[in-house]
């Protein structure tokens, strides 16, 4: 796609009103907890099912917008719709007991204060910050801590823009819910984008910056401007490329085709890569019925066009798809609109992951059938993995070895490089579901990274 400031193959698209015929829905509308009696749908659900569904919503972030009601879900399958469930709340993501205590306040009126007290208490119970996120991720800069950054590995670090911390709707099993809930405390974001700018210039290591979030999609192009446009100076060509974490192809793809700033927003990521950028979106499907509408396959064909490359991801997670013939057609589906499949997470141990969460047995059966089915050019997804504290560690496979049955287990990303690639053995064990349910196995007392990781940590404890 060849582009000058002045004129740009993305005007030689359909017009405005041909590209609005694509959807129902071309403003963007948003419903909370507090609009819940407005979301004309829900009227279809029993008196019971609305309640639970507000009972959880007072505990865990609650966001959807009318694309998605309108166009993603089907109503008719409500409450087993993979994207009902993706949105709106369920009584099993939260303990039994807290539900009753939640679910008391409301039914005798208990004011604001008191609700939002119950639910910060139950926040603390729900790990909101896995994986070490406050404790080791967060870089140092001029002798100041950069709470909006985290630099976990050496070639990458991760920015959370503060007009990003939000999302166009909100994912029920995020990992990252602890941004939403109203608590600062929980919360990464930063505005500085001069020490994004002054740390990446003293870190000639660092290769990839992820915007991430919330959604930094949900920010509109000036802002996009002001951190992009110096990474077309000499001082940061070692950032090559620039990933964006976005679920906005899903929430709202309405962003790079009706939005009013989507030329520029476009414009700006083709500028990038023809000073020779590397623009990642690093787009979230949890399930193929987020990708049939037509507004999202016009969104995939401006991106594509404009030298973006998309590469998408997912966990593994019950309710949603866990099911490998899913997988199956979801990859299918992703090659064929030209985008890479790329990861197959397992579900984070934060938040709602009682309801999520799948023995890691199962996950890694879902992969296989599901890999086993598609071709090459979609074995690019990796998995499952689990994002914990010392590294992204792969479930490889089950066997036996000399009489034991292990988890065949590696690195694919760790806080020390030299861990990347490396085997190592857990026992097996059929209901585990996270790194820190697997003990070692013939007969070690601990994995081989666990010293160095200790000592990381500074205090000597493990975080995973």
């Amino acid at each position: 796609m060849t582009v000058t400031m002045q004129e740009s193959a993305v005007t030689q698209d359909k017009s405005l009103a041909d590209a609005q015929a694509l959807t129902q829905v071309t403003r963007y509308k948003v419903y909370t907890q507090r609009q819940f009696d407005k979301i004309e749908p829900l009227k279809r659900l029993s008196p019971e099912q609305r309640f639970e569904i507000e009972v959880v919503a007072n505990v865990l972030p609650f966001r959807v917008n009318e694309y998605v009601i309108q166009e993603l879900i089907n109503w008719d399958n409500v409450p087993n719709d993979p994207v009902f469930q993706l949105t709106f709340p369920q009584r099993g993501m939260i303990a039994p007991e807290d539900y009753d205590r939640m679910a008391d306040l409301i039914k005798r009126g208990a004011d604001r204060k008191e609700i939002t007290q119950l639910a910060s208490e139950i926040h603390g119970y729900l790990n909101p910050h896995p994986a070490g996120q406050q404790e080791m991720n967060v870089p140092v800069f001029e002798g100041e801590p950069l709470g909006g950054m985290q630099h976990k590995y050496r070639e990458t670090v991760l920015f959370f823009p503060s007009q990003g911390q939000v999302c166009h709707s909100y994912c029920t099993f995020c990992f990252r819910w602890a941004q939403f809930v109203g608590n600062t405390e929980l919360r990464f974001a930063s505005h500085e984008a001069e020490k994004l700018h002054g740390y990446l210039k003293n870190e000639p290591e660092v290769t990839d910056l992820l915007f991430t979030g919330g959604d930094p999609m949900v920010m509109r192009t000036r802002h996009w401007e002001n951190y992009l446009e110096p990474f077309l100076t000499p001082e940061l060509d070692h950032v090559q490329t620039i990933r964006i974490g976005t679920k906005s192809l899903t929430f709202w793809p309405q962003r790079y085709v009706t939005d009013e700033d989507a030329d520029d927003l476009l414009r700006l990521l083709e500028k990038l890569v023809k000073h020779g950028k590397h623009i990642a979106l690093m787009a979230h499907f949890n399930h193929w019925q987020e990708m049939q509408t037509p507004i999202v396959r016009e969104a995939i064909r401006r991106l594509r066009d404009a030298g973006v490359v998309i590469r998408a991801q997912a966990p593994l997670i019950n309710h949603i798809n866990n099911d490998p013939d899913v997988w199956v057609r979801m990859w299918r589906e992703q090659v064929q609109l030209g985008i890479i499949p790329y990861y197959m997470f397992v579900e984070r141990d934060t938040g709602a992951k009682r309801y999520f969460e799948l023995p890691l047995a199962r996950t890694h059966e879902v992969y296989q059938k599901a890999i086993q089915q598609v071709s090459g050019l979609a074995r690019t997804a990796r998995g499952p993995s689990m994002s914990a504290g010392p590294g992204k560690v792969e479930i490889q496979g089950i066997t036996e070895i000399q009489g034991e049955k292990v988890f065949v287990l590696r690195f694919i990303q760790g806080r020390n490089p030299d861990w990347v690639q490396r085997p190592f053995f857990a026992k097996y064990d059929p209901e585990a579901t996270w790194l820190n349910d697997l003990k070692p196995a013939f007969g070690e007392d601990k994995f081989f990274f666990e010293d160095e990781y200790a000592q990381m940590a500074g205090d000597g404890k493990i975080i995973y």
